[in-house]
């Protein structure tokens, strides 16, 4: 688990749209390829999938007013979801901070 400090006091919403948005070319452009992503979003926690690559939800993103948080839900993976993990926080950090 990553916390993250929301220092511009981010919500959930406005996350979620970030990663619709921009978050698949994110990615794909730092591994250099062709990930599929999804995201699933209720109140303050939105589900990152990668379902080409790991069944069910890969990382959970838990939002509040002062923190944003990142869990590995799939560390049991043959994929390394450390580096999605990296690159999810990389890019909350680059859009929240």
């Amino acid at each position: 688990m990553t916390i993250i400090k929301n220092v511009l006091a981010i919500s959930a919403e406005t996350l979620y749209i970030h990663l619709k948005k921009d978050f698949t070319d994110y990615i794909n452009y730092k591994l250099d390829s062709n990930l599929s992503t999804d995201f699933a979003h209720v109140y303050d926690v939105i589900n990152v999938l990668f379902p080409e690559v790991i069944e069910g939800t890969a990382l959970t993103i838990t939002v509040t007013d002062d923190e944003i948080t990142v869990s590995d839900n799939a560390k049991d993976s043959e994929f390394n979801t450390e580096l999605l993990e990296k690159h999810l926080i990389d890019f909350i950090t680059d859009r929240c901070s």
